[in-house]
């Protein structure tokens, strides 16, 4: 018993792997805002849509819900400090 004892003590210290979206632009709508276009990847290809931008916005972002109002976004996924939300083009 006590020869398993280490095992679990650094199974339990393994860090997970965070995974960040491929982000580019400075801003989706505007400069500085801090949403941002999404590119595509193994993970964020089955979310893009020839009809819609594919955009992440900051999980602790004050005007969220105004962004997802204004804009028509629908929340797709959520990712490790990002919400990932379909934007249709107009």
């Amino acid at each position: 018993m006590l020869r398993l004892m280490p095992v679990v003590f650094l199974a339990a210290c393994t860090v997970a792997p965070t995974y960040t979206p491929p982000l580019f632009g400075d801003g989706y709508r505007a400069d500085g805002d801090q949403c941002r276009r999404v590119g595509e990847d193994d993970f964020t290809n089955q979310f893009l849509d020839d009809a819609a931008d594919l955009v992440a916005c900051p999980v602790d972002m004050e005007n969220i819900g105004v962004f997802a109002l204004d804009t028509g976004a629908s929340a797709v996924a959520q990712v490790p400090g990002y919400i990932l939300y379909s934007v249709p083009r107009r």
